[in-house]
């Protein structure tokens, strides 16, 4: 009886392998920005819904009181009445934010508001990332004038 051995060559050769990898890494420098920029996009996004937001309620502050809050009174005149300035006739009972502390932005830091505005009745602004004026990508200014 003969005894012959069978040997497998059924695997990978390592140069098949370096392949695989060098197309998954090719992949993944493709991809991996995509991803990377998402909560940065949607950090912006809550901004701008933060200050639509804002917005209406300072309508609404508006239309009660016949004026926007000054600079002074600031957005706090939205969530309790302004005790200096021109003082509201008929604030509303609550506030006018749901609820009764000012939203900060989607990075921790305060909106910017100022009435008369530069860029029209009030301006409103996150200064992005940074907290600074200026700035780029994650660190852009958004502006209720340039919110569509």
């Amino acid at each position: 009886m003969k005894s012959v051995s069978k040997i497998d060559n059924s695997g990978f050769t390592f140069i098949e392998l370096m392949v695989v990898i060098v197309i998954l890494g090719i992949l993944a420098m493709v991809i991996a920005p995509n991803f990377m920029d998402a909560p940065d996009e949607a950090r912006q996004n809550k901004a701008k819904i933060d200050i639509k937001a804002i917005e209406s309620a300072l309508k609404l502050y508006k239309l009660d009181n016949g004026v926007y809050p000054s600079t002074e009174q600031g957005l706090q005149a939205l969530v309790s009445p302004p005790e200096a300035g021109v003082l509201p006739k008929k604030w509303r009972k609550g506030g006018y934010l749901e609820k009764t502390n000012l939203p900060k932005d989607p990075w921790g830091n305060e909106f910017v508001y100022l009435s008369p505005g530069a860029n029209g009745s009030f301006d409103l602004i996150s200064y992005g990332s940074d907290g600074a004026p200026g700035g780029e990508d994650a660190a852009k200014d958004i502006n209720n004038w340039e919110i569509e």
